[in-house]
């Protein structure tokens, strides 16, 4: 196939939200760790809300037991709606919560096996579409937003494209880390991708992070593909056999990276968008300033 062939415009996302988010138990106990909030959003939100941006219209979910709530989220709470509505209150913050009737599906990840059997479990609605891939737990802070700066990088080189980040030599082998070939701007072809390389091994210091678009065929190669590392089927595995056969790049990110998965990134984000609201920003900064000096 020619590089036009892939083309296709992305309108579908794939969210994978199965995960059990031990590392903030007990909170997770009840709640699943999508719903956690970063100041009055959800992660899911802040990814959602990005897709938007960039122009998806397909919302799948891959979810697991505990995780209806999720669901829940984005459905319309007619109860609590009336009352605002009666106490004389805006619905505006709501608003983003709200999915066109058909635009949000489900399906069920029963074994956690690894992001690459999340992502298979999906391929019923993905059908033959390129489909994006959102990490929620990677909060991806900018304007534009990440998927949309990718989708402005697909809309010219078509393909595969993943997101990435430059980090610090000695912080790759905490990563999945790509072999550059020839780079334009943010964009950098992708001639191999090495997971948590030794730091005098590595091909480079950019980092994969948790946005991707993929053409289809990445379903056919997870259904056949073996078990990887940790005993789970990894989407790299795949992706890597993606780049001897499609157009594979990079984009490098214009914005910050929060790890949210991890309680320090967790933190680290809310403190960050919150001084970074004008709304708040400026007590926020005030109250940081106190708690720094006693």
């Amino acid at each position: 196939m020619s590089q036009n062939d892939y083309r296709k415009p992305v309108r579908k996302a794939v969210f994978p939200v199965a995960g059990l988010g031990t590392r903030f138990l007990p909170a997770t106990k009840a709640i699943p760790k999508e719903l956690l909030p970063i100041v009055d959003r959800p992660l899911i939100q802040y990814a959602v809300d990005e897709a938007r941006e960039a122009g998806i219209e397909e919302f799948v979910f891959v979810t697991g037991r505990g995780k209806t709530a999720i669901v829940e989220h984005f459905d319309v709470a007619y109860e609590l709606e009336a009352t605002m509505r009666e106490r004389g209150k805006s619905l505006d913050p709501l608003e983003p919560t709200r999915m066109q009737p058909g635009n949000l599906t489900t399906v069920r990840q029963q074994v956690p096996m690894g992001l690459g059997h999340a992502v298979w479990c999906a391929r019923a609605v993905v059908g033959n579409d390129p489909f994006a891939i959102f990490l929620p737990d990677e909060l991806m802070y900018g304007s534009p937003g990440c998927m949309a700066q990718m989708v402005e990088a697909y809309n010219e080189v078509g393909g595969n494209l993943i997101s990435v980040l430059e980090v610090p030599k000695e912080e790759v082998s905490s990563y999945g880390v790509i072999a550059p070939g020839a780079s334009k701007g943010a964009l950098t072809e992708v001639r191999g991708l090495v997971e948590k390389p030794k730091v005098e091994e590595a091909p480079s210091n950019l980092i994969v992070s948790g946005r991707y678009i993929l053409q289809p065929e990445v379903m056919d190669l997870l259904a056949t593909q073996g078990k990887g590392a940790g005993g789970e089927i990894q989407l790299t595995d795949s992706m890597a056999k993606l780049i001897d056969t499609q157009p594979f790049h990079a984009v490098t990110f214009k914005g910050r990276r929060f790890d949210c998965g991890s309680k320090l990134g967790f933190v680290e984000a809310t403190l960050a968008i919150a001084l970074d609201r004008k709304d708040m920003g400026s007590d926020v900064r005030n109250i940081a300033e106190k708690l720094l000096k006693s």
